[in-house]
């Protein structure tokens, strides 16, 4: 597994290799605070394991799934069952909030490099 930060980004190679063994996909957690992420593994779970280790708080830490083939609009979805939040208003395995989507869309971009 791999923590991504400004200081250590990822490329869109690496995550297309990665997503050669998972089914053309990259999981993924993002914490919207720190604005890191951790990508490769199997489980979202144990990815947001791993970010919580490192002082990250559950409420920022949100679920993703990265498609590096897919074009932009269908590179990244919102879809975990991490994201499951009742008690911070999160209803489903979706993100419901437009305003987190968003800046979950502008930390991705800032840490996988396009070549």
């Amino acid at each position: 597994m791999k923590i991504i930060t400004k200081d250590n980004p990822i490329s869109i190679e690496e995550l297309k290799e990665i997503a050669s063994i998972l089914n053309n996909l990259v999981k993924a957690v993002v914490d919207v605070e720190k604005e890191i992420m951790a990508v490769d593994a199997e489980l979202h779970s144990d990815e947001e394991e791993a970010l919580i280790k490192k002082g990250s708080k559950q409420e920022n830490l949100w679920g993703i799934n990265l498609y590096p083939k897919e074009a932009k609009e269908n590179f990244i979805e919102f879809d975990s069952m991490i994201n499951l939040k009742p008690s911070w208003g999160n209803l489903s395995r979706g993100i419901d909030s437009p305003s987190i989507r968003e800046k979950i869309k502008e930390i991705v971009n800032k840490l996988v490099k396009n070549g």
